[in-house]
């Protein structure tokens, strides 16, 4: 094998002329002086369209990091000339072997974002030699030039709206999730009618009057923009959202009836010290009622045994809070149920939580009926935010593997490279 067919296959670049190597011995690092082949020289950086030469770049050589080779660093050098593009101005004429605007050659952008998708930041700035800030640079980066070949919103109809918080501070973003394939296809930062409208000004009012379907959890700052950008689209309300509702009435009900038992038992008494301050239990009904938490939340088919003698004794000695944990399972069981008997199913429990003198889901009939319309389509269509939430727990790990963003556009490039459907292959691999 020729010296400069071998360089170009350890430097991972095609349409390039070898022109020199050198070793530095005290540094540890070898520069490979490199220039374009005639036809790829004069290009936009941008554009890659061929332009007018400008400048020969200040007569500075620039270089690109290359992929280790064992442990000695690799540098490409090459001459930095400027063209003058109809479209993009005075920009660095564009080079084979890297991205434009980029300090590292194509190979090493793609083993970054690669290990980035499988592994923490803090990995992959030990292996490769860089900073954090360049890792989320160069995934940003990666994902912009997937993006602009690959359109991720083409042949939407059936989609789901979240949001998911990435940092403390109510940090949001705003996901938008492809219920067919099950791919994240757009995310951006905020959690308000703005960010919803931002969406549909990417997506475009021809294939936003093709969606068929959209799921929420009955935020009005998702419906309003719906209702009104995709007039076409059904707006389903997510099953898991709404039986949440009753659970947190459910858990109204079961403090009340802990205060009532407290008072009646005496109060608490003091058992010792806890975080710098003084411990108190309760006593009597009162702890039971206390420790009746995870019993009353859990599926009846996902209980221990403790946790059915739990309700039982509910059942006996509180039925205020036994018939709110049974409008909490008949409202799942609405769902569960789902079509024409889910409705049916819907309007009794409606009926049965207006007469059941608990005033918190007599509020939440009230606030179930507003939403009427959404539920009856999601007991029609069966359309869930499963996949949606099963994103947002797969967004929170690659936030927590990270240890965190500073910058939301950098975890939306790789939430979006792992989780949008065209991961980057690793360099060198089919």
């Amino acid at each position: 094998m020729r010296a400069d067919s071998l360089w170009r296959a350890v430097l991972g670049v095609e349409k390039t002329v070898i022109e020199d190597v050198w070793f530095d011995e005290d540094e540890w690092v070898v520069v490979v002086s490199v220039r374009p082949v005639a036809r790829e020289r004069g290009r936009c950086g941008r554009c890659r369209r061929r332009c007018r030469g400008y400048d020969r770049g200040r007569g500075v050589r620039r270089q690109w990091r290359g992929l280790d080779l064992g442990v000695v660093r690799i540098f490409v050098e090459a001459d930095a000339p400027r063209v003058e593009c109809s479209e993009h101005g005075v920009v660095v004429a564009h080079v084979p072997w890297a991205r434009h605007d980029a300090g590292h050659t194509r190979m090493f952008d793609d083993q970054v974002a690669w290990l980035a998708t499988q592994t923490s930041k803090t990995a992959v700035t030990q292996l490769m030699r860089i900073s954090w800030r360049t890792v989320g640079a160069i995934v940003k980066r990666v994902c912009a030039d997937l993006d602009a070949v690959v359109d991720r919103l083409d042949g939407l109809a059936r989609i789901g709206m979240d949001e998911v918080s990435y940092r403390k501070g109510q940090k949001y973003l705003t996901v938008v999730v492809d219920h067919d394939s099950g791919h994240l296809v757009w995310a951006d930062p905020g959690r308000d009618a703005a960010t919803v409208a931002r969406f549909f000004d990417a997506l475009g009012d021809d294939r936003a009057h093709r969606l068929t379907h959209v799921s929420a959890d009955g935020a009005a700052w998702i419906s309003t923009v719906v209702a009104k950008r995709a007039p076409r689209a059904v707006i389903c309300a997510d099953p898991f959202h709404v039986v949440s509702w009753a659970t947190k009435c459910l858990d109204e009900v079961r403090r009340e009836t802990w205060t009532i038992a407290r008072r009646a038992a005496g109060g608490t008494r003091q058992i010792g010290d806890l975080a710098g301050g003084r411990y108190h239990a309760s006593r009597g009904p009162a702890q039971t009622i206390a420790r009746s938490r995870w019993a009353l939340w859990k599926n009846p088919e996902d209980l221990t045994a403790k946790q059915t003698a739990q309700l039982a004794w509910i059942a006996t000695t509180s039925p205020r809070l036994h018939r709110a944990y049974l409008l909490k399972e008949g409202l799942r069981h609405v769902f569960k149920l789902g079509g024409t008997e889910g409705k049916h199913a819907l309007t009794a429990w409606l009926a049965w939580a207006q007469r059941s003198r608990i005033g918190v889901f007599v509020e939440l009939g009230r606030r179930i009926r507003r939403h009427l319309p959404a539920i009856h389509a999601s007991l029609d269509h069966g359309l869930t935010n499963a996949r949606i939430e099963a994103v947002n727990t797969k967004i929170r790990l690659i936030t927590r593997t990270a240890y965190g963003f500073h910058n939301p556009h950098a975890l939306i490039a790789l939430a979006m490279l792992t989780l949008g459907g065209y991961r980057p292959p690793l360099p060198g691999r089919n």
